[in-house]
């Protein structure tokens, strides 16, 4: 039995890298009866001889939506115009991907689009969340991202329009991804990228994914998320239990009066928490 990954799924076909050659399989339909999903980025075993998917090894990590697994780093594309910045879906993203064991790493694109005064709003966003401790980059720092990716596992995500093939066609121009202008009516993008694949580029793997604008926190518990926003940590609150909603004596909500945790990050949390049903 050959050991191998799967780098990309269309319909019910699964192109595995065995050593090196990429080859078209089947999975077995034991899967569906164990309720077993393969995913891009899966290390599985493959009967070479009859293009069979046997086994699914066990994953560090995987995500449902973009579907893929074994990630090291979910790099978040967030577009700052056409369409606009949305810091609600970018601490959503971060959410999840943390939640799932994966580190962010943040991607800026269009800030040629930006006025100035737009721009000056835009760098003091941006040194807060190198602040709090997450690697920020712009789409014009290609080679200084590509350093930081090295010998990775990387998922490209973000919100539909916000440049995430364009941006894998700069890292590898071969590659020549379809790219469409976003809605100027609906202010979001077109649907590009139809399937996950992983793709070779330099010596790091990068997956594109289909684009999406809107994400579901309800399977995660309220304590799950707001222990994603790291610099809350920083705050000692009166209850060891704090939600930093209506409570009193809240520190979080202090250093949000105070400026100390941008106010767009401590809306993002409100409405993450929101999404978790009340029973949970």
């Amino acid at each position: 039995m050959n050991k191998g990954k799967i780098i990309r799924i269309v319909s019910n076909l699964y192109t595995v890298n065995v050593d090196g050659i990429n080859m078209d399989c089947q999975a077995r339909g034991k899967f569906r009866n164990q309720r077993i999903t393969p995913l891009v980025g899966d290390y599985c075993e493959v009967d070479i001889e009859n293009k069979y998917i046997m086994n699914i090894l066990p994953r560090k990590n995987y995500l449902l939506r973009p579907s893929i697994a074994n990630v090291d780093i979910a790099l978040i594309v967030t577009s700052l115009k056409k369409p606009d910045f949305s810091p609600i879906l970018l601490d959503k993203l971060i959410t999840i991907v943390t939640l799932n064991q994966i580190e962010p790493m943040l991607l800026f694109t269009k800030m040629d689009l930006l006025a100035k005064e737009e721009i000056e709003q835009w760098k003091k966003v941006k040194k807060y969340y190198q602040k709090i401790g997450y690697r920020v980059f712009t789409n014009l720092e290609i080679n200084d991202l590509k350093k930081e990716l090295k010998e990775k596992i990387v998922v490209v995500t973000g919100q539909t329009g916000a440049g995430k093939s364009t941006l894998l066609n700069k890292l590898n121009e071969k590659l020549e991804l379809k790219t469409s202008p976003i809605s100027e009516a609906l202010n979001r993008g077109v649907h590009t990228t139809r399937h996950t694949e992983l793709f070779e580029v330099d010596d790091f793997l990068i997956a594109d994914t289909p684009g999406f604008s809107a994400l579901d926190l309800s399977g995660f518990q309220k304590e799950e998320i707001r222990d994603s926003f790291k610099e809350f940590f920083k705050y000692t609150c009166k209850f060891r239990d704090c939600m930093h909603e209506k409570e009193q004596d809240c520190k979080v909500k202090e250093a949000v009066r105070n400026e100390e945790i941008l106010q767009s990050r401590y809306k993002s949390y409100l409405a993450c928490v929101s999404e978790v049903p009340k029973w949970k």
